[in-house]
């Protein structure tokens, strides 16, 4: 085991340097983006709003194809997390809300809706004083 160590040593360093800068990112991160998700946003079946929809639609395109790019580097640096030091789920599901796949909203939706997910987010929208999420059927 040691030698193994010993023989990635490089690489070693710097899985730790990115496993600490991500799990401060995700601290940042995480409660910034709950608290700009609109009130509104899981109050309908499906996804209202498009993103970007007023920007020209090749800045749109390059936009959405660098979120999905960000979106698979996070799930695939979630995954190697899983194994070494870091926040592997966290990382995961942050990864799976940047990209664009069918049934994305249902599935965020689905954990929202988990009563202690939605009470914490709940309870961070009212420290930064905003309204919270309205859940529709």
């Amino acid at each position: 085991m040691l030698d193994l160590i010993k023989g990635h040593e490089t690489l070693i360093v710097w899985l730790t340097i990115t496993s600490i800068a991500t799990f401060i990112g995700t601290l940042i991160a995480v409660p910034w983006m709950i608290v700009r998700i609109p009130s509104h946003y899981f109050s309908h079946e499906r996804r209202v709003d498009k993103l970007w929809e007023h920007r020209h639609p090749a800045i749109r395109m390059i936009l959405i194809m660098g979120k999905n790019f960000l979106g698979y580097i996070l799930i695939l640096a979630g995954i190697i997390m899983l194994v070494l030091p870091g926040q592997g789920m966290l990382t995961i599901l942050i990864g799976i809300i940047l990209i664009d796949i069918p049934g994305k909203f249902r599935f965020e939706k689905w954990v929202v809706t988990r009563p202690p997910v939605l009470r914490s987010v709940n309870w961070l929208r009212l420290r930064a004083q905003r309204a919270p999420l309205v859940i529709g059927e």
